[in-house]
């Protein structure tokens, strides 16, 4: 049985009246992605028709899903909210925090140890709020969640950018900030800006080396890491409904890697086979009952351009295997010449060090289970591996699987590494070097979701590409970043030339999936009696102190850095060693901007202190700016944000006195975290004011009293010569986030509410 089934019961017994009501408002048939939207609204029944890209508006959302190193300030945060339980089903998932080196065992013991105040923390604050607690090891939170907690029609948010990936199963799942995940832990409507709708319609049928995560790939190459910023990108057609459902939620997951606010597909027959394989029969039986309200309106799909504000068509059929990157995710190259070519024109190193499979993208049971063949085959045409290999099971579930039906033994026999059940060298939490940042030029290979630079293993000269696990692995057999498995031969150890056959696998295990132990906590019915302790020694965790308003009065605040070029959330609060301080503001904001790069000099994490003259690392420099009580201002580029969700990019800044950020464009994400944490997010009117911004620049905003929707700012920028330029600025605040700002939070708002 599922869990929360009688909440899943009510959404289908308010979906239909809900998105009939809807489709006579908007006087059209709907996307599936429209049906979702409006059967959510917070306010119940539609009686408006919203205008996408434009209109704000309030969501009721399901449940939230957080994970270990999100789940630290989002929890904290949620203790200063007054309630005595979360309002919607909730869940924590231990899967960021554990480091991959040795391998399973040996890891997961060492990350309950060097992280077990953290671990305990969770739980305890998991079991007073009635939230459900998955132990470390248990998983990476999305597979989880697609595995218990997806449902078709469904809407989700969750503290990670891929909580995305349960549009695998007909979901509007998004990633966002702590801060909004808390309104809605805490009972609150949640504010969306209505998204417009991009289409993919999926023709052909996927058919040998080609997968699942090509398809996302070549979209990424369409669209580019800002394409789908503020859309839901809803696919469709017969390519989309001959894909497993799994290979559904791969897709969905590298949305958040084109800035789309989530991904989807419409319920099908691979949801309902993959729901009575986990167990959940209530779910495919509930949904079979209201099939038509879990897809589009069939005049949609039939003539997508009137209905979708874009159009994508791609024949799987003609799909080829892709390789992504280095160093950006939409960078998409056809494996064998095109990559030949460009790997040496470009000085990419040839040779392939690492081959990963798995992270919450790719390391479902299929996945693993076609990877196997490719290592199967490795063996029987007596090939010796090349590069190394890991793997990293999504869940234990898929683990235990796997294991009994002895797919991670043919891995095993290739001498492979199996990590933990978690996302280890994804989000770099992976002990490969000793000194990362002096390590050598390499390339590796994954199917993982992102490679900008350092993110696997902190080392700045590794050029990740991103594949699907079969290619992964063909290449890690290989060696070579220009094999290309549909044309090219290897020699094996007898000295004879052979060749890899077509990929294999299951989409669901033959005998079934089984578990003896998967790792999940359910709360006490009444956590009243719970004590959450904090040491106030600790380095780990700090309890939280409400931010003070800036106010409307910004006067001689000082540029604390122009970043030059990317900067994404990586770049504004790293990852990696840097994981362990997520539940301690003050400790991990000294890492702020610190990979951030100064356009007056190109280096990161030196800059110029207006104070004394003298250059110095960010976070130095503005603890001296906020020590003599000066606010600063932080300028930027286009999609400045992009990446992950992590609220302590805005967070941090906000911490450490930056009162301003101002750029030439947002992420999503990153833009609402600036705003929940009570900051101004602005972009310049004309993006060549970028260029007017000097090192020694002194800001003064002068009608930030007049702050208020649709309404430009304008900011008096004074350079040390004693010229002045005056510089207009956008915004997107509506009137409710203008309070989130005069509060000081959107927290501080909540908490005043609830007094």
């Amino acid at each position: 049985m599922a869990f929360d089934i009688d909440m899943i019961k009510k959404v289908y017994a308010n979906m239909t009246e809900r998105v009939d009501a809807a489709r006579d408002i908007v006087g059209k048939p709907l996307t599936l992605s429209e049906k979702i939207l409006y059967s959510h609204l917070w306010d119940g029944k539609p009686t408006t028709a919203f205008t996408r890209g434009k209109d704000y508006v309030d969501f009721a959302p399901d449940r939230v899903a957080c994970q270990d190193a999100t789940a630290q300030m989002a929890l904290l945060q949620f203790m200063q909210a007054g309630k005595p339980k979360v309002a919607v089903p909730t869940t924590v998932h231990c899967d960021h925090l554990i480091q991959a080196k040795d391998g399973a065992a040996a890891d997961l013991k060492n990350a309950n140890s060097t992280s077990s105040e953290v671990f305990n923390f969770l739980e305890s604050v998991s079991n007073k709020y009635g939230i459900g607690f998955w132990k470390p090891g248990a998983g990476i939170i999305h597979q989880v969640v697609l595995e218990n907690y997806a449902f078709p029609g469904g809407m989700m948010i969750g503290t990670d950018s891929h909580t995305v990936n349960a549009g695998g199963l007909g979901m509007v799942a998004i990633g966002v900030g702590g801060a909004d995940a808390v309104d809605v832990m805490a009972g609150m409507a949640w504010e969306l800006k209505f998204p417009k709708l991009i289409g993919v319609k999926l023709t052909g049928k996927l058919s040998g080396w080609t997968a699942p995560k090509d398809v996302i790939l070549k979209v990424a190459e369409i669209l580019t890491v800002k394409g789908g910023t503020g859309a839901i990108v809803e696919y469709f057609g017969p390519g989309a409904t001959a894909m497993s459902c799994t290979g559904k939620g791969t897709i969905c997951n590298m949305g958040a890697e084109i800035g789309a606010t989530t991904s989807t597909f419409g319920y099908d027959e691979s949801m309902e086979r993959y729901l009575r394989a986990t167990d959940r029969e209530d779910v495919a039986d509930a949904a079979n009952k209201i099939k038509d309200y879990l897809t589009a309106d069939a005049e949609v799909y039939a003539n997508p351009e009137q209905y979708f504000d874009q159009v994508i068509e791609i024949n799987l059929s003609e799909l080829g295997p892709l390789l992504n990157g280095p160093f950006t995710p939409d960078l998409s190259t056809p494996v064998g010449k095109e990559m030949t070519e460009k790997a040496t024109s470009n000085e990419w190193p040839l040779q392939v060090e690492w081959g990963l499979i798995g992270s919450c993208t790719n390391s479902s049971y299929e996945d693993l289970s076609r990877a196997s063949s490719i290592a199967q085959q490795a063996i029987d045409k007596g090939l010796k591996m090349k590069a190394e290999l890991g793997i990293n099971p999504g869940s234990e579930q898929v683990r235990y699987t796997a294991e009994r039906d002895g797919i991670l033994g043919i891995f095993e026999n290739l001498d492979a590494k199996i990590f933990t059940n978690a996302c280890g060298p994804c989000i770099g939490q992976w002990a490969r070097y000793s000194d990362p940042k002096n390590a050598p030029k390499n390339s590796i290979v994954h199917s993982f979701n992102r490679n900008f630079a350092k993110r696997a293993d902190g080392n700045p000269n590794t050029h990740a590409f991103v594949a699907s696990p079969e290619l992964t692995a063909a290449i890690a057999v290989a060696g070579r970043l220009d094999f290309n498995p549909l044309t090219d031969k290897l020699i094996n150890e007898n000295g004879e030339e052979v060749m890899f056959d077509e990929p294999t696998g299951w989409e669901l295990p033959p005998k079934g999936f089984e578990v003896k132990d998967n790792g999940y906590l359910e709360p006490v019915e009444d956590g009243s009696g719970v004590i959450i302790n904090v040491n106030p020694d600790s380095e780990r965790l700090e309890l939280l102190e409400p931010f003070t308003p800036i106010g409307n009065s910004i006067k001689g605040a000082k540029l604390l850095i122009k970043a030059y070029g990317k900067c994404t959330t990586d770049h504004i609060s790293m990852a990696g060693p840097w994981l362990r301080f997520r539940g301690h503001l003050d400790n991990i904001a000294n890492n702020t901007l610190i990979g951030a790069v100064n356009a007056f000099n190109k280096k990161t994490n030196f800059v110029k202190n207006q104070l004394t003259g003298d250059y110095a690392g960010v976070p130095d420099t503005q603890r001296e700016y906020k020590k003599a009580g000066i606010l600063s201002v932080v300028v930027g580029d286009h999609n400045y944000g992009e990446g992950s969700s992590r609220e302590h990019a805005a967070m941090q800044p906000r911490h450490l006195g930056v009162a301003a950020v101002i750029v030439k464009s947002f992420a999503r994400i990153h833009e609402t975290n600036l705003k929940k944490q009570g900051m101004l997010g602005l972009t310049f009117v004309n993006e060549a004011d970028y260029d007017l911004i000097q090192e020694d620049d002194t800001f003064n905003f002068l009608d930030l009293n007049e702050f208020a929707p649709d309404k430009q700012l304008n900011v008096e920028v004074v350079h040390s010569d004693g010229s002045k330029d005056i510089i207009s600025l956008n915004h997107t605040y509506n009137q409710a986030q203008i309070e989130w700002y005069n509060e000081g939070s959107a927290l501080n708002l909540i908490k005043k509410q609830n007094a």
